[in-house]
């Protein structure tokens, strides 16, 4: 219930359609006697949409997020595990077409198999399963295992956790697949602005993990797209109220987890 609970209230509170919502109903009361106060409404809708496009709130909120940890200049001599967190593939779409669906977050994928070729002999875990709601679930790990076939890697040697909707579960029921032991070194690859959530949630399970950062969104030339910025402003504001919430419920080590 609280799975369902939480994505339905997001839904109704991204920024993008509060702002657009706000132009709607505005341009809407001008043709009604509370004009005066649509003229309102769309003339601040319309700002705030002006400056999603034009300044760099995007970058603003994405950077603290993917600044908080370290990249990894240094290979780690020995590796006793590797855990990939999913959102790379659209799991319904690979189905709709037959082939893996990539989509900006795919760089997990790639640096899962370049590190699982650097340690053979490391336990390999990807994991993800279906975040849907309604509709038919289909489970990101199976799109993903055709994919890793085509890129050469043994899947029988990755363990795919296919029963996960969010990070907590990513860390929960991938634990009791991989049943890391004290002392491991377990690298965790997952996107840069995700790993302060995705590092205090194993934390909290009880499994330390080594931040491998990767599918920055910072640091890149700037352009006025207006649908990728305000899907990133979306994001990374999701991102933080997921901080806020999942400490809350207890889910997270700290407010804002760091090295």
């Amino acid at each position: 219930m609280l799975f369902a609970v939480s994505k339905l209230a997001w839904a109704a509170i991204q920024p993008d359609l509060i702002v657009f919502a706000l132009i709607v109903v505005g341009v809407a009361l001008l043709w009604t006697r509370w004009a005066r106060g649509g003229r309102r409404l769309a003339t601040l809708g319309s700002i705030l949409l002006v400056v999603l496009i034009a300044a760099p709130v995007e970058d603003w909120l994405y950077a603290p997020l993917e600044n908080r940890f370290p990249q990894v200049r240094q290979m780690p001599s020995h590796v006793d595990g590797i855990i990939v967190l999913g959102g790379a593939v659209d799991p319904v779409a690979s189905v709709n077409h037959g082939i893996p669906h990539l989509n900006e977050e795919a760089e997990r994928l790639t640096t899962f198999a370049m590190l699982a070729r650097r340690y053979p002999a490391a336990k390999l875990v990807f994991t993800s399963g279906s975040a849907a709601v309604f509709g038919k679930k289909i489970a990101e790990a199976d799109a993903t295992k055709q994919l890793f076939a085509q890129l050469g890697l043994d899947t029988a040697k990755i363990i795919f956790e296919r029963r996960s909707r969010n990070t907590y579960e990513n860390a929960i029921f991938s634990k009791e697949l991989a049943d890391p032991k004290p002392g491991e070194v377990w690298i965790l690859v997952t996107s840069a602005w995700h790993m302060p959530r995705a590092v205090g949630i194993f934390r909290q399970a009880g499994w330390p993990v080594l931040p491998w950062p990767v599918a920055y969104r910072t640091g890149g030339s700037y352009d006025f797209e207006l649908v990728d910025h305000l899907r990133g402003v979306d994001r990374a504001t999701h991102e933080w109220l997921g901080l806020l919430a999942y400490r809350l419920l207890g889910r997270t080590d700290a407010l804002f987890p760091g090295p």
